[in-house]
């Protein structure tokens, strides 16, 4: 029997694996730094430290705090076989710290100017993830 793969469909969704101590630490009020420098891995510590700093007016430590998120995530990303494009699903809960870190990141990136990288992330998330992009857009 022949399997006749769908050549036009594109890469499958990439699905991030959990990391239940992880996401459990953070869920039940740790906070966020200690969460991240237990489990330096987890982008979902980084977006949400990131996101502290940013409303708190600190844009430069929000970018950095998002690339070491977004950094992480994409190591994370290639380890489940992403090859640099496809969807990252954002109903997918372990894809949504990684999809966070790239919106900070974006939003950082246009706060401090860099125009060009902040349009190229705003863009990988709207490829990446449609629904990501709304939902962390409209916020």
């Amino acid at each position: 029997m022949e399997s006749h793969e769908n050549l036009l469909a594109g890469p499958p969704p990439t699905l991030l694996p959990d990391l239940p101590e992880a996401r459990e630490a953070l869920e039940s009020g740790a906070k966020a730094s200690d969460v991240a420098a237990r489990f330096p891995a987890y982008p979902a510590a980084w977006a949400v430290l990131a996101d502290e700093y940013f409303a708190a007016g600190h844009a430069v430590t929000s970018y950095a705090f998002a690339r070491t998120g977004y950094h992480r995530g994409l190591d994370q990303l290639r380890r489940s076989g992403w090859k640099g494009h496809g969807p990252i699903p954002w109903q997918h809960l372990p894809n949504q710290g990684f999809l966070r870190c790239l919106h900070a990141l974006a939003r950082a990136a246009q706060s401090i100017g860099e125009k060009e990288e902040a349009e190229r992330c705003f863009q990988f998330l709207k490829d990446s993830s449609p629904e990501a992009s709304e939902e962390l857009t409209s916020r």
